[in-house]
């Protein structure tokens, strides 16, 4: 299939920022203390296609993950998605994917977020992804190395800085001719991204000290003896 997308397509291409997003929103809950036990690493959530009200005035309104959780970035899409005019396509999608290609060629987004339904590639990204949430686990459970932590962040900062660099460059080659909810939907990963950049240094201020007193404890366990391992 060319990469020169038809209508269905870029609406993917916009809203996989979106929902790459909502993935990691929905993995960063607050961390479990030091003391808890490591749980299976987390899948990655699946936003709720119900129809939601086109405002959030509060909770009971945001559409939830199939677990439960608010599904805080499926709430943003579904309202930029329904204060956005109809729009219908009247002809092919303004937006050269082999262009932005070519302009982007090392982003992520070419390894994760390009539609796809080749059952190989599918099975890549899985596999990928799998990866990702299980050094997920490991770094909520105080059980990465100090090398694991910095590579986790490191890949979630890659991520992000990725996003955003799709994003503007869609919308400052092709913003004028895109259609407003798409638009809507590539300003608002912007937007969130920058927000999660915005938190990674902390985070990972947190994970490695975290980390440091589950081993400290650790230390002082073993040089009172041994008894049941804090």
């Amino acid at each position: 299939m060319s990469t020169r997308a038809r209508w269905k397509l870029p609406l993917g291409t916009a809203g996989v920022l979106v929902l790459a997003l909502g993935a990691w929103l929905a993995l960063d809950g607050p961390p479990p203390g030091d003391g808890a036990a490591a749980g299976p690493p987390p899948a990655a959530m699946t936003p709720d296609t119900r129809p939601a009200p086109p405002v959030f005035a509060s909770a009971s309104g945001v559409p939830r993950t199939k677990d439960g959780g608010l599904d805080l970035a499926g709430a943003a899409a579904a309202q930029v998605q329904a204060e956005a005019p109809a729009e219908e396509p009247s002809g092919p999608y303004p937006v050269d994917l082999d262009a932005l290609r070519a302009k982007l060629p090392d982003n992520l987004y070419w390894d994760t977020g390009v539609p796809t339904k080749e059952p190989a590639e599918l099975r890549r990204r899985a596999e990928v992804e799998a990866k990702w949430n299980t050094l997920f686990g490991k770094v909520q459970a105080n059980e990465a190395t100090e090398a694991e932590v910095q590579q986790y962040y490191e890949h979630r900062r890659k991520v992000s800085e990725d996003a955003i660099s799709f994003a503007t460059t869609m919308l400052a080659d092709y913003g004028d001719k895109l259609p407003s909810q798409d638009r809507g939907l590539l300003e608002l990963s912007v937007r969130m991204h920058r927000t999660r950049l915005s938190e990674l240094p902390r985070q990972q201020e947190e994970a490695l000290a975290r980390r440091e007193a589950h081993a400290q404890r650790q230390r002082e366990w073993r040089e009172k003896g041994g008894g049941r391992q804090p």
